[in-house]
């Protein structure tokens, strides 16, 4: 008989011998050999590669969670629905209640319930009014196959699932369909396939759909009101905070941009680069703001939010700001180019660039406020008046470098807007290669305004469809206008009269 110890990498023989007088036991003992460390050693690697790897995914576990607990509340909500759902599992009487099926309540619960309330209610819906139509439909077509006899019952039942699968795949590829009801058109499929093909050989078919109808209901029902009444997200204030964040972005990045490519090299930092990309979010979130839109659609009035709120018009902000963000991002390809203007040539140009960067910025800051706060202010159109006339400072200096570039100047013909590239000109003309940069970056900054005012006229759209309310400071200044329009008309009609009487 033989036994095997292993003790601290020393693997221990044990040989027992039986004879008819006695027995003798011999003990071989091995040292342990090279492939016995290397083992050892593999094993400490595997266990600590995998601790830390566990130790990081807990680590980024705990930092999601903590930048947005509305996750962690979500995840409870699910455990809760599905702790209620599951009663009518485990109780007899409601089991006995429902049929038997109270699974396809649990499933429900799982398939449906979704981070946001817009989202919940939209697959909900979706499930409920899938199931109802291909129930119907799958119930008649049984019927009206059964009256027809045992020959013809398989051909109507099998041409029917046929005809109406094929036609709801098709639907699924219309824009319309897709967007909204894409969910819906599925669990028609499935529901059709399923009760048509079980109704072939189920005798209470009625009995059937009618039970799984009543635990999708309830499913359904339960996501629904606990999405709504625990700690509720908001699809639409989701769109709403998004559509305000990426515009604060863009602002940020617009002025971080513009500070970066004329800047003299005496700040000791520059910009960061989180700044100076932030625009990217506004380019990368386009899928974002059409889910949250097409979900919005389907909540219920909340908050500052009505029943029948704009929300295709958040898409239209989206679009007029994407537009600004491809311009920002040629710009920002500006500051990388390995041919640069001159710092004195930059040095000229950078004051009355930096104020139409300035108003830019303070446009967008504004009109975020405004969709924050849901007033408008008569103030916009004072901004908007001073970042043209920034920009036609703009136009007007560089209609004066054609002439700086091709013909020399003389003081004789020296006008007043090439006066102030006199320090530039060590020789009679500035070099073309020192202009191209400058312009090109110039020529991108006075297109800026003009993405500003698209944004500008969407979001004042939306003021008017959503009915935002004045600005307090806005108030007495439509006061007094009312009051002048009152006066002016009163001086009017005594007009009148006096030439009347005339």
């Amino acid at each position: 008989m033989t036994n095997i110890k292993e003790d601290a990498g020393r693997v221990e023989w044990r040989i027992r011998v039986d004879e008819k007088d006695g027995s003798s036991d011999q003990v071989l003992e091995t040292e342990p050999g090279p492939a016995n460390g290397f083992c050892r050693v593999f094993k400490c690697l595997v266990a600590n590669k995998f601790s830390m790897r566990l130790l990081r995914f807990l680590k980024k576990a705990w930092h999601l969670g903590v930048d947005d607990p509305r996750k962690v509340f979500h995840c409870l909500k699910v455990g809760i629905a599905l702790s209620v759902v599951s009663l009518f599992y485990y109780m007899r009487p409601l089991y006995d209640g429902v049929g038997g099926t109270a699974m396809w309540a649990v499933m429900t619960v799982v398939v449906v319930f979704e981070n946001t309330v817009g989202a919940t209610i939209s697959k909900s819906l979706n499930r409920a009014i899938g199931t109802c139509l291909a129930g119907l439909l799958a119930v008649g077509i049984h019927y009206v196959a059964s009256k027809s006899g045992n020959k013809l019952e398989p051909v109507i039942v099998g041409g029917s699932l046929f005809l109406l699968a094929s036609a709801a795949t098709f639907s699924r590829f219309v824009p319309a369909v897709k967007k909204k009801f894409d969910y819906g058109t599925v669990i028609f499929i499935l529901t059709f396939s399923l009760v048509s093909v079980s109704g072939y050989r189920v005798e209470k078919l009625f009995d059937m759909a009618k039970q799984r109808l009543s635990t999708i209901i309830i499913g359904t029902s339960l996501c629904i009101l606990t999405s709504m009444l625990v700690s509720p997200i908001w699809a639409g204030q989701e769109l709403h905070c998004l559509i305000i964040k990426n515009m604060e972005k863009l602002a940020t990045s617009l002025e971080c941009c513009v500070a970066e490519y004329f800047d003299d090299g005496q700040k000791t930092t520059s910009a960061p680069v989180q700044n100076l990309q932030a625009y990217k979010c506004v380019l990368n979130s386009k899928a974002t703001e059409e889910s949250m839109a097409n979900f919005a659609a389907w909540e219920p009035a909340h908050g500052s939010f009505n029943f029948q709120h704009p929300w295709k018009q958040y898409l239209k902000i989206a679009a007029a700001m994407r537009d600004c963000a491809y311009c920002i991002e040629a710009l920002n390809s500006c500051i990388s180019n390995k041919t640069q203007a001159s710092k004195s040539m930059k040095k000229h140009l950078s004051d009355i660039c930096l104020k139409v960067n300035s108003s830019s910025g303070s446009i967008l800051r504004e009109l975020a406020i405004n969709l924050e706060t849901f007033k408008k202010t008569s103030k916009m159109d004072i901004s908007i008046e001073e970042m043209n006339n920034s920009v036609q400072e703009v136009k007007n200096y560089l209609k004066s470098l054609p002439g700086l570039v091709l013909t020399p100047t003389t003081s004789e013909t020296k006008s007043s807007e090439t006066a102030i590239m006199e320090p530039l000109l060590t020789t009679n003309t500035i070099p073309l290669v020192e202009v191209i940069p400058l312009v090109t970056f110039t020529s991108l900054l006075i297109e800026i305004p003009t993405r500003v005012e698209a944004i500008v006229d969407a979001v004042e759209e939306l003021a008017n469809k959503a009915k935002f309310k004045p600005a307090p400071d806005d108030k007495p200044k439509q006061n007094e206008q009312n009051n002048k329009t009152v006066s002016e008309q009163l001086n009017d009609e005594k007009t009148m009269k006096t030439l009347q009487s005339v």
